[in-house]
């Protein structure tokens, strides 16, 4: 009988053909001439491989399908101690589905940080976690500029010459 092992791919080519190239420790699905999966090859029959990341685009559309889907039983520690935590709450999977579909944007390891960092809080959200992920993206401040440049008129903080430009409509 021939081995069933199945091996998942993103969302976006399921049921669609793609190209298997087997390798004695690796499996990777080919499609439109690019890698779209790379899985560890298992060696024992009829297991499913999965890669949580190929499920994102569902679980925005389908929040719920992180309370018990198998794919997400391999979240990293601490997106495990994350869910967890939100899932205590109602509508907690609305908002783990939002930290996961911040992975593809901002990469595994940055959105890993930022969980790290707001579970340190005691306090996890959504909004904390996509708050953090913007600071440590952010470009960095350009260098501060030394100039001779003076200012020979202080600005003065006159609120009477905006009703100069002020332009009268009439409305009749």
């Amino acid at each position: 009988m021939p081995n069933q092992d199945r091996y998942s791919v993103p969302c976006e080519w399921a049921g669609r053909a793609v190209s298997v190239r087997l390798y004695p420790n690796r499996v990777l699905v080919v499609a439109d001439q690019a890698v779209i999966a790379d899985h560890a090859r298992v060696v024992d029959r009829d297991h499913t491989v999965f890669d949580w990341q190929h499920y994102v685009p569902l679980i925005e559309r389908k929040p719920g399908a992180l309370r018990n889907g198998a794919p997400f039983a391999e979240l990293p520690p601490a997106l495990q101690t994350l869910r967890q935590a939100l899932l205590r709450h109602p509508g907690g999977d609305r908002v783990m589905a939002k930290v996961l579909a911040a992975v593809p944007r901002f990469g595994l390891e940055a959105v890993l940080v930022a969980v790290e960092l707001v579970l340190q809080t005691g306090r996890p959200s959504a909004e904390h976690v996509l708050n953090v992920l913007a600071r440590l993206h952010e470009a960095p401040q350009p260098p501060s500029v030394e100039t001779d440049l003076v200012v020979s008129e202080p600005p003065t903080s006159d609120t009477t010459r905006y009703d100069r430009l002020r332009v009268e409509v009439a409305h009749g």
